[in-house]
């Protein structure tokens, strides 16, 4: 149905209507309209349109300008700096809209020209944004991350406390492989001087971004607010400074950004609740428990169980939109990893870097058609050059699986 242009959510129903005609069972038929609206009305979902609708104020208000400059004051001085004010960059706008998507698109449609320009492979340079994009739905906050406590009951909050310091790893990750390809092909340095005049002034200009994310993540952290009224007070907070202290939204903009927002939206909560519908009907035939023993039967401590699921996990992410491989799974890993002692904070984390590296592998990797789209850059390139950024993000899963304090620690820190 996808090869001949359905939609996915369509696409799901029906494979849904055809599981019920293969096993002969039409009682539960009525409840498919029932369980796909009932996928979509968690509370906690209703956060999702406000981090996407604050990732569009932010092209729109001049603020992802503002970030760049500060990060090339920052960075901008040494060997590849491009390359460096882009993962910069990334890590901090991931601490305000939660979308790698929106990452990939921000960042991609500033720095690709710039890079391009700079004398970078246009190939290494939409790999570069394309993995750099990974890290916006592993900081704080995360619509992944969202979707995962509300199918899993697991406090939003503890998530958001376990990706920090994953997410900043996987920055780290980036610099490094960075550092060694920027030798490798000799790229340029923007500034030649760092200036501490130029570092303050930008700073001064991105305080509105760089506030923005204490406003988000603090609130959350410290228990003042649920994660959506922090969307809705982030979104309020991002249209007052566009529309007073950059002075660069208009209304028109402002218009726009809740189109893409309501257009995204959509988007999102239909997969969610197409793939809810199917969920249910491989809970109705029980295949959770038929997928225990299997699994059990290959891995039998947590660390084995993380690394089954990391596997199955990055296969089916190859070939599946990965909002409906994450609703999909989600329920048919979380009661295994939690029945052999695996915290739900750090499978959690493990499952949505899952789900995030999915977003880079190809054939159906999103940002990497987003990226392709930006730079024009062919899928023939991106799909041969982008596995190295793969590899990184792979190697950083592992550090997590392997150590789970990385992302158990803050949290427990913070009492969660």
């Amino acid at each position: 149905m996808l090869i001949v242009g359905f939609p996915l959510f369509v696409t799901m129903l029906g494979t849904t209507l055809s599981g019920f005609l293969f096993i002969g069972n039409m009682s539960q038929f009525r409840l498919i309209i029932q369980q796909f609206y009932g996928g979509m009305s968690p509370f906690a979902l209703l956060a999702i349109p406000y981090f996407i609708l604050v990732g569009e104020l932010m092209n729109f208000s001049g603020m992802s300008i503002r970030l760049l400059r500060f990060a090339e004051a920052l960075v901008g001085h040494t060997k590849g700096g491009l390359g460096y004010i882009t993962i910069v960059t990334s890590i901090i706008f991931s601490g305000i809209n939660g979308s790698a998507a929106a990452d990939a698109s921000a960042v991609g449609s500033i720095m690709l020209p710039a890079m391009k320009k700079g004398g970078y492979p246009d190939s290494y340079a939409a790999g570069l944004v394309a993995g750099s994009s990974l890290i916006g739905p592993i900081i704080p906050p995360s619509i992944f991350m969202i979707l995962l406590g509300s199918m899993t009951a697991t406090d939003v909050g503890g998530l958001f406390m376990a990706g920090i310091i994953p997410g900043l790893i996987l920055g780290i990750a980036f610099m490094i492989m960075h550092r060694i390809s920027s030798i490798k092909l000799n790229l340029p340095i923007v500034n030649t001087k760092f200036s501490f005049t130029k570092l303050f002034f930008a700073t001064i200009g991105a305080i509105p971004v760089l506030v923005a994310p204490g406003i988000i993540i603090g609130g959350i952290i410290f228990g003042f607010m649920t994660p959506t009224e922090s969307g809705a007070i982030a979104s309020l907070y991002v249209i007052i400074v566009g529309f007073i202290w950059t002075r660069q939204l208009t209304i028109h903009g402002m218009l726009t950004a809740l189109s893409n927002t309501i257009r995204l939206t959509s988007v999102i909560f239909l997969i969610i609740g197409g793939a809810t519908v199917i969920g249910w009907i491989l809970a109705f035939e029980q295949i959770t428990q038929t997928m225990s023993p299997f699994i059990m039967h290959y891995a039998s401590t947590p660390t084995q169980v993380l690394l089954l699921i990391s596997a199955i996990t990055f296969i089916v992410g190859m070939f599946m939109e990965e909002i409906a491989v994450l609703v999909l799974l989600t329920p048919i890993f979380a009661p295994l990893a939690m029945s052999v002692g695996i915290s739900p904070l750090h499978f959690g984390i493990v499952m949505t870097l899952n789900i995030t590296i999915a977003l880079i592998t190809p054939p159906m990797g999103a940002c990497i058609y987003i990226v392709s789209s930006i730079g024009g850059v062919s899928l023939e390139k991106m799909f041969k050059n982008i596995w190295p950024f793969i590899m990184v993000a792979l190697i950083c899963q592992l550090l997590i699986i392997f150590i789970p304090s990385i992302s158990l620690w803050l949290p427990h820190m913070f009492g969660y």
